[in-house]
């Protein structure tokens, strides 16, 4: 992740600006401009990490948006070499540590354990997808059921719990849902013409929720397969069918998919199981934040 990119420094400061982080009233009018702290980011569950490396570009940021002295002075964040994002780490663990102006340290407070909360919780679930079918040859993918706004960064926490990341956006890949089918003519119209008009290079992938779907979209030209809200036993079928083509189409599927019922899908023989609920049903990660003068 390029946490100083201009996409991601504009969100960052969005959420500093959204909390008011620079005008902290309660902040200014109890604490020393002087003081100088040590603020702990502690791990109070066993979790994956995601969104340490957005600390110190938020804490620079905020010497941008904030006109007071003491959000210019130096600052450091300190982490054990062997705690990074994506790293799986235990309940009690020291994250980072923070070493700042003690007004900066609370004025930036609820924005840091925020971002990090909701980005370990993704990973953190991510990885309990990925761990839930190890050792078959699928793998766990995202969707773009985010939080407006949010997407890069809900993403970024996916690849760091072991996920794979689905397309970005509406313009990242062909995707003919049932939707577009309702629309299009069926599914021979919808995907005759996104075959005839798309561009070079680019992969035409349908949904489907129906056998009898799966063989006119075969027929057609499909060159990648959405199963949609089918049974386990029903995937396995329709893996089989697929797989008797004398050409490779990649297989996925989705719906109804959970920790509880994953492994049966990905034993079904697909290359990819794409899971909502990394992004929109996560839990926040528990992390906390102990603040000491120094």
């Amino acid at each position: 992740m390029d946490w100083k990119s201009s996409r991601i420094d504009a969100l960052l400061e969005q959420a500093l600006v959204e909390d008011q982080a620079a005008g902290d009233t309660t902040t200014n009018l109890t604490i020393d401009p002087d003081l100088r702290a040590s603020a702990s980011i502690l791990a109070r569950q066993e979790m994956v990490v995601s969104g340490l490396g957005a600390v110190p570009r938020l804490l620079e940021i905020f010497a941008r948006l904030d006109p007071r002295p003491q959000a210019h002075t130096r600052f450091e964040v300190v982490s054990h070499p062997e705690i990074f994002d994506g790293v799986r780490v235990h309940g009690g663990q020291v994250l980072a540590v923070i070493r700042h102006n003690a007004r900066v340290l609370l004025s930036s407070e609820r924005v840091i354990l925020n971002l990090m909360q909701h980005l370990s919780g993704i990973a953190t679930l991510t990885r309990r997808y990925v761990d839930a079918i190890e050792g078959t040859h699928a793998r766990v993918l995202d969707t773009r059921k985010t939080v407006p706004g949010l997407r890069a960064l809900e993403k970024y926490a996916v690849m760091c719990g072991g996920g794979t990341n689905h397309r970005i956006d509406l313009a990242s890949g062909i995707l003919i849902k049932n939707n577009h089918i309702a629309l299009g003519g069926g599914v021979r119209a919808a995907l005759t013409r996104a075959l005839e008009l798309r561009k070079k290079g680019q992969r035409v992938q349908v949904e489907v929720r129906t056998s009898e779907e799966l063989e006119e979209a075969l027929e057609c030209g499909a060159e990648a397969i959405l199963l949609d809200n089918m049974s386990a036993e029903q995937v396995r079928g329709s893996v089989d069918r697929i797989k008797k083509l004398d050409r490779w189409i990649p297989i996925e599927a989705s719906g109804g998919i959970v920790l509880e019922n994953i492994r049966s899908y990905a034993e079904a023989g697909v290359d990819f199981i794409s899971v909502g609920a990394l992004t929109h049903s996560a839990k926040a990660a528990d992390i906390s934040m102990s603040i000491v003068a120094e």
